[in-house]
């Protein structure tokens, strides 16, 4: 499939979020921070770390409710088309989106196995902000840095970047090459078969 898929680790730990508000007065490292530290507290009382419970994908997704601008990065990722679909076919591309990326991403936060995030303090400019991280495994360290931007509701994540190279870049690369060789109900169909396959394999 699409390289994507491939990331390291170090991004799993962001993916199962979701779309309403954080309060608008609060700092973007907070927000950060509580997001990922929550996320760990989730995967660390588990009864089985072995693989991810029905439960255990329900309290990840309540836990980090508010955080990442799914619409932004699905925007930013599939690029001027983007600009011809009308309100509901951006609502459902979003959400097909959001998907791919808990199923995707999400199936793989079983493999967690202690690793620890420590966060720099967020640096501000106008209306984005950017939090440096570094994700720790051993003797391995990964810089992760998040870009969020202040909509009206707070702070949210429109895009991650895993030692330099950003998520949104990658998509977007990824879903032009679909793009090009068959539009954009081809590479909606695509994501859309993606995702029912990953559906398909947590019930297994």
């Amino acid at each position: 499939m699409m390289k994507l898929f491939r990331t390291t680790f170090a991004i799993l730990l962001t993916m199962l979020v979701s779309t309403t508000a954080w309060a608008a007065d609060s700092d973007p490292k907070v927000v950060i921070e509580t997001t990922v530290n929550q996320i760990i507290q989730v995967l660390e009382a588990r009864e089985d770390t072995t693989k991810l419970t029905t439960k255990d994908r329900d309290a990840i997704r309540q836990t980090v409710e508010g955080r990442f601008d799914y619409a932004a990065m699905a925007r930013r990722s599939l690029g001027k088309p983007w600009n011809d679909l009308h309100g509901e076919q951006q609502a459902h591309f979003t959400q097909v989106f959001r998907d791919l990326l808990e199923r995707s991403y999400g199936n793989r936060l079983s493999e967690y196995k202690g690793q620890k995030v420590v966060f720099a303090e967020a640096e501000l400019k106008n209306d984005k902000a950017r939090v440096e991280s570094t994700v720790i495994d051993g003797t391995r360290e990964t810089p992760v840095e998040y870009r969020l931007h202040q909509t009206k509701t707070g702070w949210q994540v429109y895009d991650i970047r895993i030692e330099g190279t950003s998520m949104v870049r990658t998509f977007y690369q990824d879903f032009q090459a679909t793009l090009d060789n068959g539009g954009y109900e081809h590479l909606l169909k695509t994501l859309e078969e993606k995702v029912a396959e990953l559906k398909a394999k947590d019930q297994d």
